[in-house]
């Protein structure tokens, strides 16, 4: 545990005395520490983050108040115990392999179950929110001073966009942020959700983003099964294209500076693309 801090080490030593290790499940772009341990022949997930973090808190709001209807039906992991201060939280381990690379990934079914689970998350509440287009507007805004590879007159471009944009108000839902099949585990057929540290209240359709720049355009039919499962289709025409805009600016600067090239690539594929719609308009 030798990537924990000591107060996270105490921690666990508290709650898991002699747990052992069985492995190291970390991704390894961003410091965040995921560990599979084995407590008393019963298995859990221990997610750590460092000094940097912000997702953590995030994760164990969503596990405290967003959570019940999927940890009801064993949809996704149980929370054992959490501490925000130290950045740590313990869940019961979910059985499942992840969807990603898979061929579950590709296939409609998948895509129908994942839209039926989004649609409990999204459900159980919803506010109106004076400033949540502004607030993204400043942050796609701040996301384009930050160091990266864009083009200094695709920059203009992406700038002169984004402050043309009308900040009106929103109907914000629990979301998970990270919606696709990297977070999608299956098991004996059934989809279920993990990692929840960029949970957060937003428009529902903001979930929609990450698919649709990805699997969605690789095979429409993912698509429609994934609103199928969902009951319709609640994007919003212009909202919908801010979105595809903060997606892409924040793609490809997030990949820069973590050193992911496949990302940065996907990135600036995205930003090509939504100049390119913006030319037809």
């Amino acid at each position: 545990m030798t990537s924990l801090t000591a107060r996270q080490r105490e921690l666990l030593d508290q709650w898991m005395p002699h747990a052992r290790i069985v492995r190291d499940l970390s991704w390894g772009l961003v410091g965040t520490t995921v560990l599979l341990l084995d407590h008393q022949g019963q298995r859990y997930v221990a997610k750590a983050g460092d000094e940097q973090d912000t997702h953590l808190a995030r994760e164990l709001q969503a596990h405290r108040d967003w959570l019940e209807p999927w940890t009801s039906i064993h949809r996704a992991p149980e929370l054992v115990h959490g501490d925000s201060d130290a950045k740590l939280l313990v869940t019961r381990y979910l059985p499942g392999e992840l969807v990603e690379g898979t061929d579950h990934e590709r296939r409609p079914e998948t895509y129908r179950q994942a839209g039926q689970l989004l649609a409990l998350l999204h459900e159980q509440f919803a506010i109106e929110d004076q400033d949540f287009e502004a607030t993204e507007q400043l942050r796609s805004l701040g996301w384009l001073a930050k160091p990266h590879r864009i083009p200094p007159a695709t920059v203009e471009k992406l700038r002169a966009e984004v402050e043309s944009w009308p900040t009106p108000p929103s109907v914000l839902v629990p979301t998970h942020g990270d919606w696709q099949p990297r977070n999608w585990l299956i098991h004996e057929g059934t989809v279920s959700a993990i990692d929840f540290g960029r949970a957060g209240l937003r428009p529902a359709w903001t979930d929609f983003g990450r698919l649709a720049a990805q699997q969605f355009r690789r095979d429409p039919a993912l698509e429609a099964a994934l609103l199928d499962g969902y009951g319709g289709d609640p994007r919003d025409p212009e909202a919908w294209h801010r979105l595809a805009v903060r997606d892409a600016i924040s793609t490809t600067v997030w990949a820069y500076q973590v050193g992911t090239e496949v990302y940065e690539q996907q990135g600036h594929r995205m930003i090509a693309e939504v100049l390119e719609s913006l030319t037809r308009t």
